[in-house]
């Protein structure tokens, strides 16, 4: 089979410093090219925070194809935390999107093709670990085989059930 290479989208990089995670070749080159703006302007910023988007304004021709572009940039979020604010602000213009909240989520595709190769990188001497925590029974569940587990992964704790 061999290293992983892509996963989800993902492309995976692994060396000795550890692991970098991003969606450069895979998934926001596939977008780029799929909405046709691998030849725009670059521009340095996700957001134009100098420019209101509200709900004012002409209404956009194909409300669909904006859920679905806002849809993958949420996805894309994953690698690329900057864009954050930004695409979690146009998502709350889903029901009704303006020719505005699509010309601000072009400027996000814009930014994107500016920073080539961003992603998360895991370092492979970090010191976060993995402690499972403890299993119970889950009394408060009607399926008495139902289990409620923790673990700690360094100062959080996070709870998952299973069956």
């Amino acid at each position: 089979m061999g290293n992983l290479s892509y996963f989800l989208g993902f492309e995976v990089a692994r060396n000795s410093a550890g692991i970098h995670l991003s969606q450069r070749k895979k998934y926001a080159l596939d977008l780029l090219h799929e909405i046709g703006m691998l030849a725009a302007a670059l521009v340095s910023t996700p957001m134009n925070f100098s420019a209101k988007v509200s709900s004012d304004g002409d209404q956009h021709a194909d409300p669909t194809a904006f859920r679905r572009l806002i849809r993958r940039l949420i996805y894309l979020t994953n690698t690329h935390p900057d864009i954050t604010y930004a695409v979690h602000h146009l998502s709350q213009y889903l029901a009704s999107p303006t020719q505005a909240h699509h010309q601000a989520a072009f400027r996000i595709l814009r930014y994107i093709k500016n920073t080539p190769g961003q992603g998360i990188f895991l370092k492979a001497t970090s010191s976060i670990t993995l402690k499972p925590d403890a299993l119970i029974p889950d009394s408060d569940c009607r399926y008495p085989h139902q289990v409620t587990f923790s673990f700690r992964i360094s100062q959080y704790k996070f709870q998952a059930r299973h069956t």
